[in-house]
């Protein structure tokens, strides 16, 4: 089975910096696309940043300029590093992943648990 697991939420300052990671892990041939989403208090789940398996990347307007998703094809492993914070960033952060666990299978969507990203003075 394919988890994802996330690190590096905590609390920071305004105009402070954070760098969440996710790992996979389990039974994988090929991760497809890899995002990061997040989801405000009383807001829906809204998109952040995206890298596809080339890696091309895409980002929403609001953290454009702020914020680089990266992954580590090696490690299985997504990065966003979020600079220049701000307190409307504060949500919790989930990563989400494309993932094929067998050779001519489907690619799957998968979930992190989220990680709390707090930006308060």
């Amino acid at each position: 089975q394919v988890q994802l697991v996330e690190s590096g939420g905590g609390l920071v300052q305004p105009g402070g910096s954070l760098r969440l990671s996710c790992a996979a892990s389990g039974t994988i041939v090929s991760i497809n696309a890899m995002a990061w989403y997040r989801q405000a208090p009383g807001k829906q789940r809204a998109w952040v940043a995206s890298i596809t398996s080339g890696g091309e990347i895409n980002y929403a307007d609001s953290v454009k300029g702020r914020f680089t998703i990266s992954r580590d094809n090696a490690k299985n492993t997504v990065y966003l590093q979020m600079n220049s914070l701000k307190p409307e960033d504060t949500a919790v952060y989930y990563c989400n992943a494309g993932i094929t666990r067998n050779y001519g299978g489907n690619s799957w969507n998968y979930w992190g648990q989220g990680t709390q990203v707090t930006v308060s003075s």
